[in-house]
């Protein structure tokens, strides 16, 4: 506590406070983005278009005049005073204009941000991650990264041209803001290629959480009537155990990205060779009616050209009927992508409108979910539900119980199909 008789260091002007502000804010950037912000900085300031590098310049030589004017009065200057100094003495001083708040604020986020998308850029990414990488390792967290990227984008610009090409680019902009939680971050780092960094997420949560964008970019595309069908391909790196370094995750991201392409690909291929021949419909489960988990069919009668016969989804259907001594189950509704498993999660699912039974959720995919009952219960046809699982907000959906079947441990397993 100061002596009565002590003087108390003067208050700074708000516009000198301001100016305090701006140091600290720069000392944090690294030097491609201070120059870039002070370049911007002096043009509003001055009106002058000056290279980044002079911009450099002159701040440093702002920094050292500041602590000799402040040797030489023996209190400290504001900044503002030396920012008038220093640029009158250089000559470049024209109309001595001090920007607002709002106006640093935006000059600020243009530094870091891409134009086009709205989404952080490049240069913010490598930043952040490293950052978000230091702390996992501090609190021996999980840190996912995806890496995405656009397939069939370059038609889009050579049949419709680039300005609709940069609609594309804005509706994948919008997907991964609508699905990212308020802690993870999304950024355009390339032409058609974008990152997520997730904090606290493991692989099977990341990987939910990218295909979850694959679907909601594939609704968010359809207003723009696109012929070519654009698709948004991931993959997936995880600290720790797919490297402890950024650019190892990024490595790991990245080989499986294109692994993913390049399935994607050959099934695209295909299937256009497969286009003469006519693929049976899905029967429809009958209304009020449970459908057993197997059926009289052979896997031949039961087969459609849905990814269920893909080697991944068909392991998920064996996974699901681990139980049962006989041949693979086979589905009386196939599959249209695999299930992401919620096992070791807290997901749950509460049924009915009176919230008052609940049921475990033991895995979910794009087209249903399986849930764990203490006991079998009557169910409508029809059952409204609020899933809560990992990553996603709460979710209301309508349900229609298709199989089930009692465990070992003695609770009844439950394959739910999602309807409308």
């Amino acid at each position: 506590m100061p002596s009565p008789g002590a003087s108390s260091a003067p208050r700074l002007p708000m516009e000198d406070s301001y100016l305090e502000l701006l140091a600290d804010t720069l000392e944090q950037m690294d030097i491609p983005a201070r120059s870039q912000f002070l370049q911007r900085y002096f043009q509003t300031t001055t009106h002058l278009d000056l290279r980044e590098s002079q911009c450099l310049q002159l701040w440093e030589e702002m920094l050292t005049r500041r602590k000799e004017m402040a040797e030489q009065v023996g209190r400290p200057v504001s900044l503002k005073t030396v920012l008038m100094d220093v640029l009158s003495s250089a000559g470049l001083i024209r109309v001595p204009v001090l920007l607002e708040y709002d106006e640093f604020k935006k000059l600020q986020l243009s530094a870091v941000t891409d134009p086009l998308t709205g989404l952080y850029n490049r240069r913010l990414f490598s930043e952040s991650f490293e950052k978000e990488l230091n702390r996992a390792r501090r609190y021996g967290l999980p840190l996912s990264i995806v890496i995405l990227d656009l397939h069939r984008f370059k038609e889009v610009n050579d049949k419709y041209g680039h300005p609709r090409g940069d609609e594309v680019l804005r509706a994948a902009a919008t997907t991964l803001r609508k699905a990212l939680r308020t802690s993870d971050s999304a950024f355009r780092i390339g032409g058609d290629e974008f990152a997520l960094l997730l904090p606290q997420t493991d692989a099977v949560q990341a990987l939910a959480l990218s295909r979850r964008v694959e679907t909601v970019f594939a609704e968010t595309l359809q207003s723009l009537q696109l012929a070519i069908s654009v698709t948004m391909d991931h993959g997936v790196g995880t600290y720790p155990q797919d490297g402890e370094l950024a650019d190892q995750l990024v490595r790991v991201a990245d080989e499986r990205l294109y692994r993913l392409k390049h399935a994607n690909h050959t099934r695209t291929r295909a299937a256009s060779e497969r286009s003469a021949t006519a693929v049976p419909p899905v029967a429809s489960p009958p209304a009020g009616g449970a459908i057993p988990i197997t059926t009289g069919r052979t896997p031949e009668q039961s087969s459609t050209g849905f990814e269920a016969a893909t080697t991944a989804a068909a392991q998920s259907i064996a996974n699901l009927a681990e139980s049962v001594p006989e041949a693979p189950a086979v589905y009386a509704i196939q599959r249209k992508a695999e299930r992401v498993s919620m096992t070791g999660t807290n997901a749950y699912a509460v049924l009915g409108d009176t919230g008052t039974r609940r049921a475990r959720v033991l895995d979910l995919g794009f087209g249903g979910v399986a849930l764990e009952l203490e006991k079998l219960e009557e169910l409508p046809a029809s059952v409204v539900a609020v899933l809560h699982v990992p990553i996603l907000p709460p979710v209301r959906v309508y349900l229609r119980p298709v199989w089930s079947r009692q465990t070992s441990e003695g609770t009844v397993r439950l394959g739910c199909q999602f309807v409308s």
